[in-house]
């Protein structure tokens, strides 16, 4: 499996003293292709992130790296790959170039290389009119662009993203997930962990779901929705119209009735064609419809079904993994 998959996970373990961080977790991602790890508070994922970058060591199980095993070849692993964590590791004090440099002449790349590599990540990121600035005169949404392409100064094969857009406005977490898609496009793998679940949905080609250091839950997104429950159609009868004529004109299977606030509630999975069948019912029946609307699971829908949580902020976790390794 190791050399078919960039990313592996084989049953990794940790805690710290009495408490269990990962208890077994597995998985697998191919290469180039982008796998969001999610859980609530707590969960593991930045425990993992660090295991898998080689900055923690795990209590059991194996973790392999572009085929290199975490444990054994660190040292190949770390030419593997390049991190991006929770908070933009950069130079308040260099400009932007001279952070990019820096890092290339760390990863031992020629001066001419890694004053190319750095004019080239200085467009890719649109950076090139900062890049001659302090950083600390950079947005967050600056510094954000500027780590993630500090940990590609290399063009390493695997990219870590924990929590890349944390405290980002929109539109920058926006720039982020088209440059983040565009990587992935081109053949890098990325592990990615968020705590927003419209980002997991849009850039993620899977999800591991993993909650109390196990996983709970794996699949596409589309797959992980589809086991929370069917489409829901919701529909509001007009006040001209008779609500109990309307809840036996519509004559469907899984409905919920609401004669107070006059909603009829169907669970479906014909999505589209079940709300024109529904509403081609009541027009037949002559039955004036206030509102409707079609509601599909979301990711969030799939947290608080698995996990009883709502997805927030892994501050906890990485507080305790920080200095321990």
């Amino acid at each position: 499996m190791a050399q078919k998959h960039a990313i592996v996970a084989k049953n990794l373990q940790k805690s710290y003293g009495k408490l269990k961080v990962l208890e077994g977790i597995d998985f697998a991602v191919k290469p180039g292709t982008i796998l969001a790890l999610l859980g609530p508070n707590g969960a593991g994922k930045t425990t993992t992130i660090r295991i898998m970058s080689t900055l923690l060591d795990p209590d059991g199980g194996q973790a392999f790296i572009n085929g290199y095993d975490v444990a054994e070849q660190p040292d190949n692993v770390r030419a593997s790959i390049g991190l991006t964590g929770q908070y933009a590791a950069v130079d308040e004090y260099l400009n932007g170039r001279e952070n990019l440099e820096m890092m290339g002449r760390l990863y031992r790349l020629s001066l001419q290389d890694t004053r190319d590599r750095a004019h080239e990540l200085l467009k890719q990121f649109d950076l090139v009119e900062a890049g001659s600035r302090t950083v600390k005169t950079y947005s967050g949404g600056m510094r954000r662009r500027l780590d993630l392409a500090m940990s590609l100064i290399a063009s390493p094969p695997i990219i870590f993203l924990d929590e890349p857009t944390t405290g980002l406005d929109p539109r920058s977490r926006m720039t982020m997930w088209e440059i983040v898609k565009q990587l992935a496009k081109h053949g890098t793998t990325i592990l990615l962990t968020t705590q927003y679940m419209e980002e997991a949905d849009y850039l993620a080609d899977r999800i591991v779901v993993i909650d109390g250091g196990k996983v709970i839950a794996e699949g596409t997104p589309d797959t992980l929705k589809a086991k929370v429950g069917s489409d829901r159609l919701e529909i509001t009868v007009s006040k001209q119209s008779n609500f109990e004529k309307a809840s036996k004109a519509i004559n469907e299977k899984d409905v919920k009735l609401d004669e107070e606030s006059r909603t009829i509630s169907i669970a479906s999975k014909g999505g589209v064609g079940t709300l024109k069948r529904v509403l081609q019912k009541l027009e037949d029946g002559k039955i004036d419809v206030e509102n409707f609307s079609l509601h599909r699971p979301t990711l969030d829908d799939v947290f608080l079904t698995l996990t009883g949580h709502t997805a927030t902020k892994d501050t906890e976790e990485t507080d305790k993994a920080k200095g321990k390794k």
